[in-house]
């Protein structure tokens, strides 16, 4: 039986893919700044462990109480949204801590696991907005974007220890806390030069009728990304990010 650890499991797309593994015979190290046990189905195969990706010693915890693994599934992650101008230096630091640097740092506390042992998946969950530019959300999409390379590169510096690398880029999702901590963290409402197209773009993450992107789109898509060597680099997760992939190829 393999095991998967996986980041930011408390809502979203973590959440579901931990039920997806869990539902395919896995066993599941599901992770968590504050760990529930009711937010998945009870199972002699899950271990729901606390980990801020954000914090060093965190990391090395939760590593060293997972044990072997055979796949890193990096999905913790937030959003963010202002116009570049108005963006504290802070918030900005804030958001690639996070999604940068945490997704960084709990890789290499797993690789060299998987190099001694010359096996092992690293599946990165990025996002499509790194295809194609939109406003407001420029530090956000540069964190995931500095992820993307940061995979591709290390891609090729594992092949030769027989470890996989893939990324997942999901597209918009209401399944998501994105848009509330897009509003958490927004910085510009209140300025009257950006105001009106804050309001838009808060408007368009709360649209239904275009293209969603849901929950289980992203669950398979990283499920493939880690048992099906011939995946693609880049896998789009969703309508919307399939769409977005397909006008940039």
């Amino acid at each position: 039986m393999q095991t998967v650890l996986i980041t930011g499991c408390s809502s979203g797309f973590g959440l579901e893919i931990a039920r997806y593994f869990l539902a395919r015979d896995w066993r599941v190290v599901a992770t968590m700044r504050t760990p529930r046990d009711d937010v998945l189905p009870p199972s002699e195969h899950l271990r729901v462990l606390a980990l801020d990706v954000t914090k060093p010693e965190s990391i090395r915890e939760a590593v060293m109480a997972a044990g072997p693994i055979d796949v890193l599934v990096n999905n913790a992650g937030y959003g963010a949204a202002s116009p570049a101008e108005l963006v504290p230096i802070e918030a900005v630091r804030e958001v690639f801590e996070t999604n940068t640097f945490g997704t960084i740092a709990v890789t290499q506390a797993v690789l060299p696991q998987f190099r001694e042992r010359k096996a092992g998946v690293v599946v990165n969950v990025t996002s499509s907005v790194t295809l194609k530019a939109l406003p407001l959300i420029g530090a956000y999409r540069a964190s995931k974007a500095a992820v993307n390379a940061f995979t591709e590169s290390m891609a090729l510096e594992l092949e030769p220890f027989g470890v996989r690398v893939r990324l997942v880029l999901p597209g918009r999702s209401l399944e998501t806390r994105f848009g509330d901590n897009a509003r958490a963290h927004i910085h510009g409402f209140d300025n009257e030069a950006y105001a009106g197209l804050v309001k838009q773009v808060l408007a368009h993450l709360e649209d239904t009728a275009s293209p969603l992107t849901r929950a289980q789109d992203v669950a398979e898509a990283v499920w493939r990304a880690a048992t099906d060597p011939s995946t693609p680099m880049r896998i789009p997760a969703g309508a919307d990010a399939e769409a977005w992939a397909a006008e940039v190829s």
